[in-house]
């Protein structure tokens, strides 16, 4: 019989416990698990809240006592602002971070607890160090930035806004515009050329000095490898090139309560050295360029006699004649003692020009010499082919000359690091000075370097444009009647730079470019040969007001009597009105480094309409000048800047308050408005 197993009697139902506690503890563990998961969603989604919405965009990196410096993680962008947030000084795009589609918060300052100075480093690519410095009782705040790359082959650069800031200085250009906003120039290396051969380049003068209307500057340093860039409307940038070197960005960016504020101490750190007046004889006299393409001296004697019988017939005064590179080239090929050692032992016997050496001439030298020469022929026999540029060659290193072009000739270039090479030069301008007895010796050919136009290694020479600041040592030895055609950091210097003449046409490349390049570089500009009467005229007008009238077209071809009288007219209102001011406002500029041809700014810096204004000047702060640049016009507007006194038109005697917009003033052909300034 089977075996049969009693039931349990109890009435409460048998439970089966392990089943039951294993059912539970799979349920709340799901339930853990799903919670858990939602507060770490939650959380995620709070730190990204926090990042993103709630974490502030600004941080304040360094406070000065006016200003302060914020970071913009978002825009990766450098600001500059009063503390009050009220006004932006400067806005700086920052492309030295890598991927600029990342956010890139700073971190910590690595500087610790320092109040002036902050540190940050971007892992693999570049370190900041950032000072500010700042005086008691100072009204500007300068920002010490230096970018240091962490290794080889990084770019650095940066980009200043021009959004709601005119900016101005930098380098001439083909077309000057005042200010710079509108200028569009690819990145490329900062350093002067000739715009001839490299239109789209920087010009003959350029310093690493930017001014914005918002009340900043920017100062680059001087020994560093720079590219600039501008984006018309958009920005300009800074750039260090990659290389082995792991070259630094290093500038300086000063904020004042306006841009004359921070100009004039902008000058002062620009200035080294005590500032010296150049030659002021110099201003006196008209230039005019002798253009002749003969080939003997015969025949350039008989048109340098022709063309000052003219300038005595036509009552034009005492002048100078400008003798270009070809005709002093001429003159010179007459005596050639001075290429050997044995200076002017020489029994070749030279020519003497009595009827020259009447006349008040300048010549024009170059540190160039065309292979063709006889100089050339003559340095190579005497064995100093050293003081030429040169490459070496062969397996003992002999020197040879590197060949380059100058003014369509195979030609070879001074080597001004060699003494002996600069004292062959300062002969040949003693040799010359003997023969010609000329008043002023224009020096150019300072820009270009040959071995960096042919990508070529550069040996013990000067790079970028070191060259030209040996050119200007090499001008201070000849003396105070040597003028120069290019410089850079020369502002505090005592030369003449006779800037690249403009075009014949009525754009920003000719006539229009005129008071803009005078505005940014303070130099005195004369165009091409005129061959239209009123454009003549129109330019007359505004040179007369230029420190030097350079006459490349003489008055007498137009045949017209009362052009050869305007021109009597304006030469006589430059001797005797114009100098005595330049003289009067040089010893201002000796004294405190302001600029002697001021933008209308200078009186109203907190007036935007001074802004833009680019066919206006000032000479100190008491005479105003209102050329007419537009062809076929008699009229223009005229604004006179805002002050504590009244303009008086010279023309005839109307009296203005400033802050006065004149609208379509009338200015015949032949005449400029003069307004002076009359105490209220």
């Amino acid at each position: 019989m089977p075996h049969t197993r009693n039931r349990n009697p109890s009435p409460i139902p048998e439970v089966t416990w392990d089943t039951g506690l294993k059912e539970m503890n799979e349920t709340w563990k799901g339930a853990i698990a799903c919670l858990g998961v939602a507060v770490f969603f939650v959380m995620t989604i709070g730190i990204i809240y926090w990042q993103v919405v709630d974490q502030p965009n600004k941080n304040w990196i360094l406070r000065g006592s006016f200003s302060g410096l914020i970071w913009e993680r978002r825009t990766q962008t450098l600001v500059i602002q009063t503390l009050a947030e009220d006004k932006t000084f400067a806005e700086i795009d920052v492309e030295n971070v890598g991927n600029t589609d990342i956010e890139v918060p700073f971190v910590r300052n690595t500087c610790w607890l320092n109040k002036t100075e902050f540190c940050y480093t971007w892992d693999s690519v570049a370190e900041v160090k950032i000072s500010l410095e700042s005086e008691e009782d100072s009204e500007t705040e300068c920002y010490s930035i230096t970018w240091t790359p962490i290794h080889c082959h990084v770019d650095l650069k940066d980009c200043f806004s021009m959004v709601n800031i005119s900016w101005y200085g930098g380098a001439s250009v083909r077309a000057p515009n005042w200010p710079i906003n509108d200028v569009n120039i690819s990145m490329q290396p900062f350093t002067v050329s000739d715009l001839r051969d490299n239109p789209s380049g920087f010009g003959t003068v350029l310093e690493r000095y930017f001014l914005g209307s918002s009340g900043v500057s920017v100062l680059v340093a001087p020994n560093i490898p720079l590219h600039v860039g501008l984006d018309s409307q958009q920005q300009y940038c800074l750039q260090t090139p990659p290389s082995m070197e792991r070259m630094p960005l290093q500038y300086t960016v000063c904020v004042g309560h306006n841009m004359k504020t921070v100009h004039q101490e902008s000058m002062r750190q620009l200035s080294t050295a005590r500032r010296q007046l150049p030659n002021m004889e110099i201003l006196r006299l008209p230039f005019w360029r002798l253009l002749s393409n003969v080939d003997s001296v015969v025949r350039l004697e008989r048109e340098l006699r022709t063309f000052s019988n003219r300038l005595k017939r036509h009552h034009l005064g005492e002048g100078v004649i400008s003798l270009d590179e070809h005709s002093t080239a001429l003159l010179a090929s007459m005596d050639h003692s001075y290429l050997n050692d044995k200076k002017r032992t020489s029994t070749r016997q030279t020519r003497d020009l009595p009827f020259v050496k009447l006349l008040n001439i300048s010549v024009t030298l170059s540190p160039y010499v065309s292979v063709d020469s006889e100089h050339f022929q003559t340095s190579i026999h005497e064995r100093i082919d050293d003081y030429w540029l040169s490459l070496p060659s062969g397996a003992q290193g002999q020197q040879v000359p590197l060949l380059t072009q100058w003014k369509g000739k195979y030609s070879v270039k001074l080597d001004i690091t060699n003494p002996k090479a600069t004292d062959w030069f300062l002969d040949k301008v003693d040799s010359l000075h003997s023969l010609l007895g000329m008043e002023y010796i224009i020096l150019e050919g300072g820009e270009g370097n040959p071995f960096e136009e042919q990508a070529l290694r550069t040996p013990l020479s000067p790079v970028g444009d070191e060259y030209i600041g040996l050119l200007g040592e090499l001008a201070e030895k000849i003396g105070d009647n040597a003028i120069v055609t290019s410089g850079t950091r020369s502002r505090h210097t005592s030369r003449f730079i006779r800037m690249g003449a403009l075009q014949s046409d009525w754009s920003y490349s000719g006539i229009k470019g005129i008071i803009p390049s005078l505005l940014h570089h303070r130099g005195s500009l004369s165009p091409e040969v005129v061959g239209e009467e009123e454009l003549f005229v129109r330019w007359l007008g505004i040179s007369a007001f230029l420190p030097v009238i350079s006459f490349h077209t003489p008055p007498w071809v137009f045949e017209k009597n009362w052009v050869l009288n305007l021109t009597r007219f304006y030469i006589a209102k430059h001797h005797n009105f114009v100098v005595p001011l330049i003289l009067k406002y040089a010893e201002e500029w000796e004294d405190t480094g302001n600029p002697i041809y001021r933008p209308l700014w200078w009186l109203s810096p907190n007036d935007p309409m001074t802004f833009t204004i680019d066919d206006e000047f000032l000479i100190g702060n008491e005479v105003l000048v209102a050329p007419v640049t537009e062809k076929g016009s008699l009229q223009r507007d005229i604004y006179l800047p805002e002050c504590d006194f009244q303009w008086q038109d010279t023309n005839n005697g109307q009296v203005f308050d400033g802050g006065t917009f004149l609208e379509s003033y009338s200015v015949d052909l032949g005449e400029v408005p003069v307004f002076i300034q009359r105490r209220t």
